[in-house]
């Protein structure tokens, strides 16, 4: 696999964010017309090089890399990428557009943005005060065991936000999102605990499809068009219809999100992508 990445006068803590990972996602569709003037030569070699440069389990490979057959005419295939190194993920994409199939392909949209851990998730010492707050007796058993159970799930929560696996489910999709800045409805000028209210409110309504939806929010602040993007995974799409509707009646959304185009997709290996496509 030719996938290698020239380091020399290169500081990769220059580029590699502090915490977190580089995250993009890129929406492709086939040019039928130039897909049909290659020879099979050109097509088996455009196989070849997928085969190898989306596996995710190839040495070289991004440490995160998903395919995806996208479901209606805004894209055909997808990938969602993550690694420390942007140039890793970048590089991803060139060498797709500078291969055997490239010339019959159309990039239709892109994300980039940073995996973060969100400024409304609660550190241990909110959760200990929270508890207080409530009556809780910082000296008693009840109230060390219920920290602890906090302190290890955040541990988990921040590793899965930061430096996610991407869950083997059969259904994803993404859209980018703002909030709003108008008059009457400025998100950006509420007070940081009517924000973290309105958050809260939104987490509680997300809990209640665990097992049947998952999510990761990226930052895209400062990197690309959109402030933020949001990856859900799920075990059928009808959760991911269900999730989305619910979550539109909180107030953080009714009131202050602005939605992007939304991208489905069917996660999938590279060749099955190529046989979808009818690249043969």
């Amino acid at each position: 696999m030719n996938f290698k990445i020239d380091n020399i006068g290169r500081d990769l803590s220059d580029v590699c964010p502090s915490d977190g990972w580089h995250c993009s996602h890129f929406f492709y569709t086939f040019d039928r017309a130039r897909l049909a003037s290659l020879t099979s030569s050109e097509k088996s070699a455009g196989r070849a090089q997928w085969g190898q440069l989306l596996d995710p389990s190839e040495q070289d490979s991004p440490a995160r890399l998903q395919v995806g057959l996208v479901s209606g005419h805004k894209a055909d295939f997808s990938l969602m990428i993550m690694d420390p190194d942007p140039i890793r993920v970048e590089s991803v994409h060139q060498q797709l557009m500078s291969g055997p199939l490239g010339v019959a392909l159309k990039p239709t949209f892109s994300y980039v943005s940073f995996s973060e851990i969100s400024e409304y998730v609660q550190s241990n010492e909110q959760y200990s005060s929270r508890l207080i707050r409530s009556g809780e007796d910082p000296e008693s058993s009840a109230f060390q065991t219920k920290l602890k159970a906090y302190a290890d799930r955040q541990e988990k929560m921040n590793y899965q936000r930061l430096t996610p696996n991407f869950p083997d489910w059969p259904v994803t999709c993404f859209y980018p999102m703002n909030k709003w800045r108008y008059p009457g409805a400025n998100w950006f000028s509420l007070a940081f605990s009517e924000r973290n209210r309105l958050m809260a409110e939104h987490a509680r309504s997300g809990i209640k499809f665990a097992g049947k939806a998952t999510q990761l929010i990226t930052v895209g602040i400062g990197l690309d068009d959109w402030e933020w993007g949001v990856t859900l995974w799920a075990t059928n799409p009808q959760h991911l219809k269900q999730i989305v509707y619910d979550m539109r009646f909180d107030e953080a959304s009714a009131k202050y999100a602005e939605f992007g185009p939304f991208y489905t997709s069917y996660p999938c290996g590279a060749i099955q992508v190529l046989d979808a496509c009818g690249v043969e």
